[in-house]
């Protein structure tokens, strides 16, 4: 085996141990960056709910305590590692719609979507939903905590 060989194997064997990293740190990231915004909208929810009403969105004070509560409950999930791949589904839904309805007049193209931040958390909360969530997750924690509570 020559050098180039013995050194693929190598880095292969490492980014092999090291694939829970990606989407561990995108389920960190989205879960701190989501908790942030529901936080703020649910402590201003009249702003949130008066610019639901400028963008036309349906039951604005509704969807205002949905959207606010949703970001910050999936934030709170997907950041200690629970649930996440059920915590993706609503945040995709509030960021599609958001594209949709606050940044559509923003949205000429392609490159414009793709530029979007929105568009940016979509596609990682889809790689957290599609993909494994990361290492100490959803089925490792809950184990934990049922064998902490059967010790009781």
């Amino acid at each position: 085996m020559g050098f180039l060989s013995r050194a693929q194997a190598a880095f292969l064997s490492t980014a092999e141990r090291l694939a829970f990293l990606g989407p561990t740190l995108a389920r960190l990231t989205l879960g701190v960056v989501f908790i942030g915004t529901g936080w703020g909208k649910l402590h201003g929810l009249q702003k949130v709910t008066e610019f639901f009403t400028e963008l036309g969105i349906p039951a604005p004070g509704f969807n205002a305590v949905l959207a606010s509560t949703g970001e910050f409950v999936c934030g709170a999930l997907l950041l200690i590692g629970l649930l996440s791949r059920l915590a993706a589904i609503p945040l995709i839904v509030t960021m599609t719609v958001a594209i949709i309805t606050a940044k559509s007049a923003d949205l000429h193209g392609l490159s414009d979507l793709l530029g979007f931040e929105e568009w940016t958390y979509i596609v990682l909360a889809v790689w957290i939903l599609v993909a494994a969530p990361g290492e100490h997750e959803d089925a490792t924690l809950a184990r934990s905590i049922l064998d902490g509570a059967m010790k009781l």
